[in-house]
């Protein structure tokens, strides 16, 4: 399976990622901004040669640290590495950052970051706050514990960061509400990285995903899972367990998705009766299904058809 932002490298992409000027834009976002769910304050990207001092003593005085200092930010950060190495302390924590490597701080953590003396680095850096952003992050997919993701050379990625420094240094009038939803996708894809690490190249994803296509094939068909995962010689826990971490949801709950989906398409565009769609997908009876779907939708089959 080929990761949605794989390596497959876009030339143009990584010549103007690796050629892009230094920058930094310090914004003034207003009320509407604000009110919007996720507004940006900050956004740049800064060479570092080695044995050079930092951090760069530009920096407005909320943002400015010294190292013997630390610093604490009033909103979020995410940091991409895309060349050389640091360290990385947050708290009584110490991180190495390696290339490729995005390290995320959050509001209130007293943190420092540095390059290696011996490699530098180059910072691309975007700052954000906002009631969305504090929801997203606060997901289990970015554990304050473990600050650094570990991304490589991601041309989505890199494409994604790109946009959202055009975005803040044209200033465009609703450049906020687009740059936040940059931001939005920039976590999207960190997020689908964790979740692809444990399967990219193992047999289990393969076979989730023939699992997944016999299931939609076949939705109209009441088979047994526990069958189906026996097929492939998996005890149906360990099945479950994994198509629960590669899909978000069990593999039965799965099953009845995509019967529900059926349901609606049926309900619609045929002038089958209810019952008779209930046991083409293998309810155990119409009130059962009414129940479900009602349970799903808000609404019950016959009104989803026809509606008041």
């Amino acid at each position: 399976m080929t990761l949605p932002f794989a390596n497959t490298q876009n030339d143009f992409t990584f010549a103007l990622f690796g050629t892009m000027r230094e920058f930094s834009k310090y914004l003034t976002p207003s009320d509407e901004d604000r009110s919007w769910g996720l507004h940006l304050h900050v956004a740049g990207r800064s060479r570092v040669k080695p044995n050079s001092q930092y951090p760069d003593r530009k920096h407005p005085s909320s943002y400015q640290f010294t190292w013997a200092n630390g610093r604490v930010l009033q909103e979020y950060q995410i940091n991409y590495i895309s060349e050389g190495s640091g360290t990385l302390e947050v708290g009584d924590s110490v991180f190495s950052i390696n290339k490729g490597d995005v390290f995320i701080l959050r509001p209130g953590a007293k943190h420092r970051y540095k390059p290696n003396k011996e490699t530098g680095w180059t910072e691309n850096y975007i700052g954000f706050s906002g009631d969305l952003a504090k929801r997203l992050l606060s997901s289990k997919w970015f554990n304050e514990k473990k600050p650094i993701i570990a991304c490589g050379h991601r041309e989505e990625l890199i494409d994604t960061i790109l946009k959202i420094f055009e975005l803040v240094q044209n200033e465009k009038p609703g450049y906020q509400q687009v740059a936040s939803g940059m931001v939005v996708k920039y976590l999207g894809y960190l997020v689908s990285l964790q979740k692809q690490k444990e399967f990219t190249g193992k047999p289990i994803e393969r076979i989730i995903e023939e699992i997944r296509f016999k299931m939609r094939r076949d939705v109209d068909i009441d088979y047994s899972l526990e069958d189906l995962a026996g097929e492939y010689a998996l005890g149906y826990s360990y099945f479950r367990k994994m198509f629960k971490k590669y899909t978000g949801m069990a593999p039965h709950q799965y099953q009845l998705e995509l019967r529900i989906m059926r349901a609606k398409e049926l309900l619609v565009s045929s002038d089958k009766s209810i019952k008779e769609i209930s046991f083409q997908l293998g309810f155990q009876s119409i009130h059962y299904f009414s129940r479900i779907f009602k349970n799903k939708t808000g609404v019950s089959p016959s009104d989803f058809r026809s509606p008041k």
